[in-house]
């Protein structure tokens, strides 16, 4: 499996090719929601973070100017639309509308966490399906292609009638835990409908045995497990799912493995959303050894505890969006 946790690897090539790469038709820009990641997936690329003015009005209203002239180049722009996801998702859409008023090439909306993922399909009636209505507003704005981590859904990806571009963040994920003396271990998926994500990751782990927890969920963000189905006395319970929101789901979870038996019992996510009160309840004493998350989306110190260990995916992007401009395999990352 490909590395994405240590070694620039890119760079690694580069150096070692006597044809250096062009980066000169790459541009970079980040927007407000999670600047520092930008810059690593621009150290990764060798391309900085480009030049851009973005101001709200006094009523709340984003200006946003390109300070560079980007006529033909494919630009990447990096945004997670992350909370306040109304604010962030919008100064997308206006970054997309001045890169293509400038001329682009081709304009990718890399975005490492999709909000508005959850509502997918209709469950009741007269609901919205917020998934398709953000693709749609993509596509609308000029957007060409998106690159996406760990949508919520897997069939979000035919939402867009433009290129959807799927990667996931369990390789650097999976490169950490096999850096740990774990023992024997069990993936564990919180919901049922997490399971066909569970069991991809289980096969990763070198095909770690698979358990599901059976959770019926009385409203929005409040879940109830009720039992587990598989073994897991005196092994090392994974728990994995694509974000920890409130941590109601992942937190119930935890406490019933513990009193199914397991021995230790880790979680990992790529999208740590942490809305209140996920912090106090994922810091809970003797319930987690380690809540493993990744970089898609910025934590401030005050969300930070100390069983919490984030991972940069900022190599992983980078990669994908190397090969997106040089028009190459993405799918192939992952083989």
């Amino acid at each position: 499996m490909t590395s994405f946790l240590t070694a620039d690897r890119l760079a690694q090539e580069r150096a070692a090719s006597e044809t250096p790469h062009d980066t000169r038709r790459l541009r970079l820009f980040s927007g407000t929601s999670n600047q520092e990641l930008s810059r690593e997936i621009g150290a990764y690329l060798g391309v900085p973070d480009g030049p851009r003015v973005i101001k709200r009005f006094a009523d709340g209203e984003t200006y946003i100017q390109i300070q560079e002239s980007i006529r033909g180049c494919d630009v990447f722009l990096v945004q997670p639309t992350c909370a306040p996801v109304n604010d962030h998702l919008m100064e997308l859409l206006i970054m997309v509308d001045a890169c293509k008023r400038a001329s682009a090439r081709q304009v990718t909306a890399v975005i490492p966490y999709y909000g508005y993922a959850r509502a997918d399909r209709k469950t009741a009636g007269r609901e919205s399906i917020t998934a398709k209505l953000v693709a749609n507003l993509l596509t609308m704005s000029g957007v060409d292609r998106v690159l996406a981590m760990d949508l919520h859904s897997s069939q979000i990806q035919g939402y867009f009638d433009i290129p959807c571009d799927h990667i996931y963040g369990s390789p650097v994920l999976v490169d950490y835990l096999q850096t740990r003396n774990l023992g024997e271990v069990v993936v564990v998926s919180p919901d049922v409908g997490g399971v066909a994500r569970a069991r991809a990751f289980a096969k990763q782990m070198h095909d770690a045995p698979l358990a599901i927890i059976d959770k019926r969920r009385a409203a929005h963000n409040v879940a109830e497990s009720l039992t587990v189905i598989g073994d897991v006395a005196g092994k090392t319970a994974i728990l994995i799912d694509d974000m920890i929101d409130t941590g109601g789901t992942i937190c119930q979870g935890a406490r019933l493995l513990r009193r199914s038996g397991a021995a230790r019992v880790l979680c990992c996510a790529t999208h740590a959303v942490f809305s209140p009160p996920a912090t106090e309840r994922l810091s809970e004493p003797g319930l987690f050894e380690e809540v493993v998350v990744t970089n898609s989306i910025p934590l401030a110190e005050e969300r930070r505890f100390p069983q919490l260990r984030v991972l940069s995916v900022a190599n992983m992007l980078g990669e994908a969006i190397w090969r997106i401009h040089e028009e190459s395999s993405v799918s192939s990352m992952f083989r």
